[in-house]
């Protein structure tokens, strides 16, 4: 509790810009330090490796040969297979750094599935089938293993950074907007503990992509000041809001008002809001937009416990149409949905905005995956996955907090880089001089002696077990079968 206090404290210490960021990041280590349990200098050691070595990770075996880490191959397999990591405790520790505030000083969010592929691990439990594109227009594939799904702070400008707060293996029996709502929630939960959200600040503006049902979302998330904006795709159909009944109508009044599909423009009505802004990246871009527009819901899947009668959720429906995409011929439009029901226009702007600034997640899942090796290790255990998985999280916030202390070393090839628009990949290549001024808590290694192992010329007795891949979940009640005609 006393490192947790000091932390928080740490963000208002005083001293010049290069002093308190070293004694943040001190902090932090200590934090990280106090989130490890069994085994927890073998691990602290992987976490300094990881954010040292210059090169990328092609496996756990060589962060053994790393200065930074003073153990072998076989206690750093034996650490992140069988050691401990408090996530609780590293999550609040990740949450209390304070996210880069916009101009208009909200807080954007950002939330996304990434996909640790195992497609050959038959031991490995917990296993899905994850969508994953391959080279080509629709050659999508479906391969087996553990998505995970992640909620990072978007930062303003164009950057390769984001923050990364959350990440959560979805398990066969989780539905995946559930748990991206019970994620968003802890997250603004604890940025208001740290102090990062007030009473009375603007809401946290939560970007995600197609795939989500955001209606869903929004209902779940309707006690927080958030505002959900997404995707949608541009085959749905949204309604508008009921007008007057005429006096004397007689039946049960309608629920839902005129029918706009997405792709039949003869259904769409004056927009309330247009907008025209010049962009450097995508020429003009013209945002039209409609308020109060919901979605028909109907009861079955999500929906089908629902208590009472189906809600109502009005949104706003922006279509977003730029000159140019980079990497695509024809710039097709976009269409999103905002939970704000009545939205003027320069929340319409910012609505738009803030989307296209969410593919920013996707340099920090590359990085993740081919500089830090996230999804390299052969591991077995879905345990050991999700910790591996937060010591990448604390390797990666380790770096985010020596941005601005890290020199530029560059490679003969590259160009300067001005002072505070580091990548996280000229960050890592500069952190092993910072280390050296920081504090080290974990213990030098014991003098020790590997195990026989199992005798030469031997058989496994124990083979694994074998799993199955996919949603194996089973339902208390079969679905009712519909009748057929005897034929």
């Amino acid at each position: 509790m006393a490192v947790a206090v000091a932390f928080i404290m740490s963000w208002q210490a005083s001293g010049d810009g290069a002093d308190r960021g070293m004694a943040r990041l001190a902090v932090f280590r200590g934090e990280l330090y106090c989130s490890l349990e069994t085994r927890r200098d073998v691990l602290f050691e992987v976490a300094d490796a990881l954010a040292c070595r210059p090169e990328r990770v092609h496996m756990l075996a060589e962060l053994c040969l790393e200065p930074e880490c003073r153990r072998g191959h076989g206690g750093v397999y034996d650490a992140v297979n069988c050691g401990e990591v408090r996530i609780g405790r590293l999550r609040r520790a990740v949450s209390g750094i304070p996210p880069r505030r916009w101009e208009d000083g909200r807080i954007r969010l950002a939330c996304d599935v990434s996909n640790w592929l195992r497609p050959d691990a038959e031991t490995s439990p917990d296993r899905l089938f994850c969508h994953t594109y391959a080279r080509g227009k629709g050659n999508a594939q479906m391969i087996p293993g553990w998505p995970y799904s992640w909620v990072v702070a978007l930062e303003p400008g164009r950057t390769s950074w984001t923050l990364p707060l959350d990440a959560v293996r979805l398990g066969p029996a989780d539905d995946a907007t559930e748990v991206t709502a019970a994620q968003v929630r802890d997250v603004i939960t604890r940025l208001i503990t740290a102090g990062h959200w007030r009473e009375g600040d603007p809401e946290v503006i939560v970007v995600l992509d197609s795939g989500y049902d955001l209606t869903r979302l929004a209902w779940l998330l309707r006690d927080l000041p958030v505002d959900v904006t997404g995707r949608l795709r541009s085959d749905r159909v949204m309604y508008s809001p009921v007008p007057p009944r005429v006096p004397g109508a007689n039946g049960r009044p309608p629920r839902h008002g005129a029918r706009l599909g997405l792709s039949e423009p003869g259904t769409w009505p004056e927009p309330a809001v247009t907008t025209v802004t010049e962009t450097s990246r995508y020429g003009t871009a013209k945002a039209t937009a409609w308020p109060r527009l919901h979605q028909q819901l109907a009861r079955r899947a999500a929906w089908e416990h629902h208590q009472g009668e189906l809600p109502v959720i009005d949104g706003t429906l922006i279509r977003l149409q730029v000159d140019r995409l980079p990497g695509c011929r024809d710039a097709e439009p976009l269409w999103l949905w905002s939970s704000r029901a009545a939205a003027a226009a320069e929340e319409v702007k910012r609505a738009w905005q803030a989307f296209l600034r969410r593919f920013d997640i996707e340099h920090t899942f590359r990085f993740l995956k081919q500089q830090l090796g996230w999804t390299r290790p052969k591991l077995r255990d879905p345990a050991a996955a999700d910790r591996w998985t937060w010591l990448v999280i604390a390797a990666y916030a380790q770096l985010w907090l020596a941005r601005d202390l890290a020199a530029d070393i560059r490679l003969p090839w590259q160009q300067p880089c001005a002072p505070g628009r580091l990548t996280p990949s000229r960050v890592r290549r500069g952190f092993r001089r910072i280390r050296q001024d920081l504090p080290v808590p974990a213990s030098a290694p014991k003098p020790s002696r590997p195990g026989p192992g199992r005798p030469a010329g031997s058989k496994n007795q124990r083979p694994a077990t074998r799993h199955d891949v996919g949603k194996t979940v089973k339902r208390e009640e079969p679905k009712k079968e519909t009748r057929r005609q005897a034929g």
